[in-house]
């Protein structure tokens, strides 16, 4: 039988890797903003090399977040936090997509700044955006007060 203790350090990992997880947001948008920067000349291969390490990070995290929702599953017999787990890596993966698009969007802003539908379409995909991250917020919320149960 496992401790409580384990689990706790379990928990605690998720959460770290969670905030692993924003801070490769926050990197990859100023990143993206450096990218930006480089117009009209824009410097394509930087960027390239960017996302690439930004998708490796996402799936190492992404990876050991897997893990450890079976861990929770399996080992821990908590298929409640386990779930949380599935409905978070759903929303997170919705999330690298928008946040692609919103990036793909706002070059095409820049490189067409007359064009109307441009910003109607940051506009747009930032409001999924904001719905996305209401619903990784309340997500978590749910974890956390499943998870307190443990201590």
């Amino acid at each position: 039988m496992l401790v409580p203790s384990e689990l706790k350090t379990v928990i605690q990992r998720f959460y770290h890797l969670q905030s692993e997880r924003l801070e490769t947001y926050r990197l990859f948008e100023e990143g993206h903003e450096a990218y930006l920067r480089t117009a009209p000349h824009y410097d394509f291969e930087h960027y390239k090399q960017l996302v690439h390490e930004i998708t490796q990070a996402f799936s190492g995290i992404s990876k050991e977040v897997l893990e450890i929702k079976e861990r929770l599953h399996q080992d821990f017999d908590r298929p409640d936090l386990s779930e949380h787990i599935e409905k978070l890596q759903s929303k997170e993966k919705q999330k690298l997509e928008l946040t692609a698009r919103l990036q793909l969007a706002k070059q095409q802003a820049q490189d067409h700044p007359e064009d109307e539908d441009c910003r109607d379409k940051i506009h747009e995909i930032k409001h999924h955006i904001i719905k996305n991250n209401e619903a990784l917020s309340e997500i978590m919320q749910d974890f956390k007060y499943d998870s307190e149960e443990c201590d």
